[in-house]
């Protein structure tokens, strides 16, 4: 591995794949989701954006090419922010495109996580690395609550409830008698960075505990001790699917979300997160460490 963060990497060229397929996919989940929002029929939606239900339905269903004009007008007639009709727009435009597509962050939850929790809903895995806060599907409210944002990222007071909610709503897929299988490697700062004050993160850190302990869930983690890797600079959702040329590539940071799906990006990352865990602590040795950082928060 050389030392530069996967994010960073030179781009691979474009090989032929299923990228057009997924994107179409999560720009169907939206605008469904959209339009049964607003209480509309098909019929009633292509009505209002000048387009035929069966151009709506054919959109929803992610059935053959996608012209961007018609979802944008489609985004109007539902009210969508400017925000997500943009990403929405973004997306109908490289839906023929084989390589990675970004979704703006700032400003636009709904789009970028509605688009996640669609392809967490398909997964039949989930293998997932984070360097520095403990995953969404993770995190107790009091915990994702004292998250702080940073510049330009912050959510509006209003908006701050409603993305909770969606986070411990979207947490209820582990619950699934279909649950995808979840690892999830996790430096060790995670654990050691105080979140919330040391209450919240006791309790967090015992909610890891016992969601680790949950049919279907690994959590290992990767300790100080073992030094610096080039992969774990930054944080990765590796999302299978029953067939590995469907597996996405789920990135994100402060100005967005990057989703891949070339074949040499998927070798990539695979190959990172089973670096990453070979070198982690056992299962056993993991909860232990969870365990001990949970009462030194306590101890602080």
């Amino acid at each position: 591995m050389t030392d530069e963060p996967l994010g960073s990497r030179r781009a691979v060229e474009p090989t032929p794949g299923p990228g057009p397929t997924t994107r179409r996919r999560q720009l169907a989940f939206r605008l469904l989701e959209l339009r049964r929002s607003k209480g509309l029929s098909a019929e009633e939606a292509g009505d209002r954006a000048g387009v035929s239900k069966a151009t709506v339905s054919r959109y929803e269903t992610s059935k053959g090419n996608v012209r961007w004009n018609q979802v944008d007008q489609l985004c109007r007639v539902y009210g969508a922010s400017d925000e997500e009709r943009d990403a929405l727009v973004e997306l109908a435009k490289t839906s023929k495109a084989t390589n990675g597509w970004w979704v703006p962050g700032a400003g636009s939850v709904p789009s970028t996580l509605g688009m996640l929790i669609a392809l967490e809903n398909e997964a039949t895995s989930l293998r997932q690395f984070a360097s520095s806060v403990v995953p969404g599907l993770l995190q107790t409210s009091s915990y994702a609550r004292s998250i702080k944002g940073t510049p330009g990222y912050e959510l509006p007071p209003e908006q701050v409830t409603s993305f909770l909610d969606t986070r411990m709503r979207r947490q209820q897929l582990l619950d699934q008698p279909t649950r995808p299988r979840y690892h999830v490697l996790l430096d060790e700062s995670v654990l050691r960075r105080c979140v919330g004050g040391p209450d919240v993160m006791s309790e967090q850190l015992d909610h890891l505990l016992e969601r680790g302990s949950a049919p279907g869930t690994t959590v290992q983690i990767l300790p100080f001790d073992r030094g610096a890797y080039s992969a774990a600079l930054t944080g990765f959702i590796i999302l299978g699917a029953s067939d590995p040329d469907f597996d996405v590539i789920y990135a994100e940071n402060t100005s967005g979300s990057l989703y891949l799906e070339q074949d040499e990006e998927r070798r990539l990352y695979s190959a990172a997160f089973d670096y990453l865990q070979a070198e982690a602590l056992s299962i056993e040795s993991s909860a232990e460490l969870i365990a001990e950082a949970s009462k030194k928060h306590l101890r602080a």
